[in-house]
Order: C-alpha cells, then structure tokens, then sequence
C-alpha cells in the first residue's frame, strides 16, 4: 500500500476518533448549529431592513455571504482541536503510534468538514424559513455546497498550522478572530464591493471570500439582475475560488506537515 493510501486510512481513524468526542460534549454540536440560526436570524431582520441591494433581494444576497462567513468560522474547529489535543499530551500519544505524520492532521481537517456540513443543514433551513429561495438546478445547488465546503476544508489547513504553532486553544481562538474578521468583512459578503472606498474596494474584489461568496450566489441563482465588479476574479469566480483553494493546500498543507513533526518533537 502506498505512503498516500496509508495516510488516508490512518487519516479515517483519526477522523472517526474525533467525530465520536461529539458525543462525549454534545454542547460542541449545539453551538455548532444554534450560531448560523442566529446569523441568518440577525442579519435578515436587524440589518437587512436597512440595506437595499440594486435589482435583487436582500434576503437571498446575504445567505451566500453568510454560508461563505460560517464555514470559514466552523474551520477554525481544526485549529482549536489540535492546540487542545496539544496541551493534553494527545499528540505525543500519537507519536507513538504506527501512523503517517499526516494522519492526525488528514483526520482532523477530514472530520471538521462534518461540523460545516451540518452548519450549512441548519442554515439552509433557517434561509428557507425567513424567505431564501434557491432558483437554479439541483446540480447547481449541490455544486455550490461542495465548493463551501471544498473552501472551508483548505481553510481548516491554515488554522491546522496555526494551532500547532501557538500554545493554546485561546491564543488560537484570538488569532483566528483577527485573521478571518478583516477577510469576512471586507468582502461583498453582506455589500457588494462598490460600497466600498478606493483600497478597501480593490482588496474585497480580489478577496477569495467574495469569490466565493459570488460563486455561491450565481450557483444558487440569487444574483438577480445585479452584476458583478467589472474584474476577473468576480467574473469568474468559480475558477478564482478552486484556484485559491489549490493555492491555499498547495502551501499549507506541506506546511501544517512539517510544523506538526516540529511540535510533536518538543
């Protein structure tokens, strides 16, 4: 059997070994998904009476952005878990294990993607409820969930190196809030990017979020008659958003590799 194909089966025992802790802290899945209700919530009836978005509804507008805000936060689980597994000597554990070096990480960014899948579940139920609508094929659909998905799990490799970088769960809790906030925001995720001023405006438009916010929108069909900045990254935003995801894994994955051989040897 080949290094890779022993990486992804050790990677799958790691991944069932974490998805099995959802038992053992039931709170952790209740948050996961009463947090998405409360955004949806917030931002369809507290703001959205407030924002007007030319030639579409602001309802359907906002639910790509949070889809794209919620799975970026949910990978932030891959980070907080390693840091947490770190401070409990789990990874040294696991040193003396049999296993690839890449098994614990394949299987903890493998196993979060079940955290996003359900975040997305209850947000799309949530949508529906307050008026979201998806307008395109059921092949569209399901497209745009995979690319949330595909997205958030290359993100999950870049908190997988942050939570072996620093020495606890709150540190990587705070450092995430500070790297993903400026990234969600300034993004067309809840505006379109005109909204915004001269830099500002140019850092949203080549943002990998509004790529993938946009992506998601014209998957869904809730565009309208809106159209997209006059620039390549919005105006092919799939294709911008599967090459960030392919940028992102082909540097942070190696990486999330070798930090993880660092710290395991401290």
């Amino acid at each position: 059997m080949s290094s890779l194909a022993l990486a992804l089966a050790d990677g799958a025992v790691v991944a069932k070994r974490n998805l099995i802790k959802i038992t053992r802290v039931p709170e952790v899945l209740i948050w996961t998904t009463m947090s998405p209700i409360m955004f949806v919530l917030l931002f369809a009836y507290v703001f959205g009476g407030s924002i007007e978005i030319a030639g579409a509804d602001y309802k359907e507008y906002l639910m790509a952005g949070i889809f794209a805000q919620t799975v970026i936060f949910g990978s932030t689980f891959t980070g907080a878990g390693l840091a947490e597994d770190m401070t409990k000597g789990i990874i040294d554990r696991f040193r003396s294990l049999p296993i690839s070096k890449a098994a614990v990480l394949i299987g903890r960014t493998g196993s979060d993607i079940f955290y996003n899948a359900i975040s997305i579940a209850v947000m799309s139920l949530t949508g529906l409820a307050v008026g979201w609508r998806i307008r395109t094929s059921l092949a569209e659909a399901i497209a745009g969930l995979l690319l949330l998905l595909l997205f958030s799990y290359a993100v999950s490799w870049i908190m997988a190196y942050v939570g072996l970088k620093v020495s606890s769960v709150e540190v990587v809790n705070n450092a995430s809030f500070m790297f993903i906030m400026p990234l969600v925001f300034i993004a067309n995720t809840f505006v379109p990017s005109d909204n915004l001023p001269g830099p500002l405006r140019t850092f949203a438009e080549w943002n990998p979020i509004s790529a993938l916010a946009q992506a998601v929108r014209e998957l869904f069909g809730n565009t309208g008659s809106n159209p997209p900045a006059d620039v390549w990254s919005l105006q092919n935003p799939v294709l911008y958003t599967l090459i960030s995801v392919a940028a992102i894994l082909a540097v942070f994955v190696p990486l999330s590799i070798r930090q993880y051989g660092k710290a395991a040897a401290r």
